[in-house]
């Protein structure tokens, strides 16, 4: 079964947002997949989102090196915050706010999330090397449910022992429980949702 891992995003899923007249307000598939490509892009939005939507770079570069290095803040040296706080500075707060999607003041070091951010419904659908995205998990559990339903009505060997009827119990079973399992992985995965980014893996840090 899919399973949320700590691995980088195989696929991320933005709903876009249009106004009445079809004209597109909310950000387009190309500069959602171009913001959140980056894990320090991904890594300020879910802190604003989790923390009142605006910040200051300060506490931000603190958040993103302790995720980063996988540390408490308390833990991040002085080389691993300016590392972090100068690119934010420089390249990546910039690059959200030529996007529309945070207001940045540079010189007072504040950021806000935008409208256009807000209208944002961001998943991230994370793949171990050794697991299988939820789209084939589900395909192969119909292929299966069909060969399982159709050797039990053709009375082939011992999958006729079971009726049909009770295959398809079976299997209606294994979807619901493997549609909550969807659900709540899926709201994890969701920035914002949880304490840390999806991608950090949890220590006793």
């Amino acid at each position: 079964m899919a399973k949320a891992a700590s691995q980088q995003p195989s696929a991320t899923i933005v709903e876009q947002s249009t106004d009445q007249t079809g004209d597109e307000t909310g950000v387009s598939r190309d500069e959602a997949f171009e913001v959140l490509s980056n894990r320090r892009r991904r890594y300020t939005l879910h802190y604003l989102v989790r923390n009142g939507e605006t910040a200051t770079l300060g506490d931000v570069a603190e958040q993103v090196a302790a995720w980063e290095n996988d540390k408490a803040v308390s833990g991040i040296t002085s080389s691993e915050r300016k590392t972090v706080y100068t690119s934010l500075q420089q390249f990546h707060l910039p690059k959200l706010d030529e996007k529309d999607v945070v207001s940045f003041d540079e010189r007072a070091g504040e950021i806000a999330l935008t409208d256009r951010a807000r209208d944002l419904d961001i998943y991230l659908e994370v793949v171990d090397r050794y697991d299988i995205p939820w789209s084939f998990y589900y395909l192969g559990a119909t292929l299966l449910g069909i060969t399982l339903v159709s050797l039990s009505w053709l009375g082939i060997g011992p999958f006729a022992t079971v009726p049909a009827d009770g295959w398809t119990v079976f299997l209606l079973g294994v979807f619901l429980v493997s549609s909550l399992s969807h659900v709540f992985i899926s709201r994890r995965m969701r920035l914002g949702s949880d304490e840390k980014p999806p991608e950090v893996i949890e220590t006793d840090a």
